[in-house]
């Protein structure tokens, strides 16, 4: 597309090695953040960061993610020609990356009995993800993407079909826990679920369908705190407890209450704060002592995510497929190093070993190899055009281009057959005029 509207740039095929170095960079500027992606390639002695380009040039990389693609192309044409109609799949695009991500999440890791479903953080808006994750660690079991077309389709029921999609038996087999936030919970959920084998535990809303409505012994706004009302409908429990409001919970893995309780500060208008003890639902405790993970599970995306500013909403659905991949990864790494008793490594640390690794560089050595000044073995002079074939072996005329400094500086536009293999910057390089020593020397 760039090079349609006119962009001169001399295309390679993207080799894997060269892929894994690219994929390597996005985690790299995760850990190392700078405001705009061009600030990583900046010739700046005092504020540059060199590793960047010993591995490509800025432009390089630029031209990489504007082209990079989850799918056929020409499948994609096929797919955007069903526009308007039943048939258009508007996640075309990502499916390649989407199942091949939710494969591995599922393929090298099983979760821990307790697990949550949330609605994770959107990478992108007009999607939304559905999230299946272990409570004991946040790792990402599995997710789902879906769009506003799905809400079309299916209409109140889409919380239902993904939440039973998201229970994949065949997968998980029985007996596990399964917490789910408000947006899941309702009493045919949690039947359903109970009928293969799975045990279900969340706050509901009372207009949902199936929801107990009975006002004779309700909780209102004088009843104390601390006060609890349940009522049990076959496997399933649902249970009402008055906090500073009330929390209504439906639960077929716990009793209503055996003894638990639970601490608040009250500060009254007049005297001392005073901490009291009062009574609390066990499926409450349970439900928040599980649900903790959910944040977990965002803050460990958030960390060190490869997000950054890109305009088409398939590029950042590809980063927040990485976020996940790499959490993921780093979580594992702490559940082998904690199996063979070993330290693991901090999430920092993790990260830096796996962009030296996609980089094929060592991240014990890379500091001492890397150069000091910007002006180095990367940004050295290399030639942008080939020789004449005559006798006089000049660069061709074709082949030279604008020097970038001439044209910044005063407007004028003197050809060079000279480049700066880093930067992929041309620049004059004669004796009167060495814009290529000028470019470097830019604050």
């Amino acid at each position: 597309m760039k090079v349609a509207k006119g962009y001169k740039y001399k295309w390679t095929d993207v080799g894997i090695s060269e892929f894994y170095k690219y994929i390597g960079l996005t985690f790299y500027m995760s850990v190392i953040k700078l405001n705009y992606i061009r600030d990583y390639w900046r010739p700046n002695k005092i504020f540059s960061v060199p590793f960047p380009a010993t591995m490509m040039s800025g432009h390089r990389y630029s031209f990489i993610s504007g082209i990079v693609k989850m799918s056929d192309p020409h499948k994609d044409q096929e797919n955007d020609k069903k526009k308007g109609t039943p048939e258009h799949d508007s996640l075309f695009q990502a499916k390649p990356l989407l199942d091949t991500i939710r494969t591995a999440c599922k393929s090298f890791y099983h979760p821990h009995r307790n697990i949550v479903m949330h609605e994770g953080m959107a990478a992108t808006n007009g999607f939304r993800l559905f999230v299946l994750a272990d409570a004991c660690n946040g790792y990402t079991v599995d997710f789902v993407v879906y769009t506003a077309k799905h809400s079309r389709r299916m209409g109140r029921k889409v919380s239902y079909d993904f939440a039973m999609s998201l229970m994949n038996r065949s997968y998980l087999g029985s007996g596990y826990h399964v917490y789910t936030d408000s947006f899941y919970t309702s009493p045919k959920l949690c039947r359903d679920v109970y009928g293969q084998s799975f045990g279900a535990c969340g706050p509901y809303r009372e207009h949902k369908k199936n929801c107990p409505r009975n006002t004779s012994n309700a909780l209102n706004k004088s009843s104390d705190r601390g006060a609890i009302r349940w009522i049990r409908d076959g496997p399933l429990v649902f249970v009402k407890w008055m906090d500073t409001e009330e929390v209504s919970v439906c639960s077929t893995i716990h009793t209503a209450y055996s003894g638990d309780t639970v601490q608040r500060t009250q500060r009254p208008k007049n005297g001392a704060s005073a901490t009291k003890t009062y009574p609390c639902p066990s499926p409450v405790v349970e439900y928040n002592k599980y649900m903790g993970s959910v944040d977990l599970s965002d803050q460990l995306i958030q960390y060190f995510t490869a997000q950054h500013k890109t305009i088409a909403w398939n590029g950042k659905l590809f980063l927040h497929f990485l976020d996940i991949a790499a959490t993921n990864a780093y979580i594992i790494h702490n559940e082998l190093a904690s199996q063979r008793q070993q330290e693991a490594l901090t999430h920092k640390a993790f990260m830096k070993e796996l962009t030296a690794q996609l980089c094929g560089v060592s991240e014990k050595t890379s500091h001492k190899e890397t150069p000091n000044t910007q002006v180095s073995c990367d940004h050295v002079p290399v030639p942008a055009a080939s020789l004449s074939s005559d006798v006089r072996k000049r660069a061709t005329p074709d082949q030279r281009q604008t020097c970038q400094l001439c044209r910044m500086n005063n407007g004028k536009k003197y050809n060079t057959p000279w480049k700066c293999k880093a930067c992929d910057v041309s620049l004059c390089l004669q004796l009167d005029r060495n814009c290529f020593e000028e470019w470097h020397k830019r604050p």
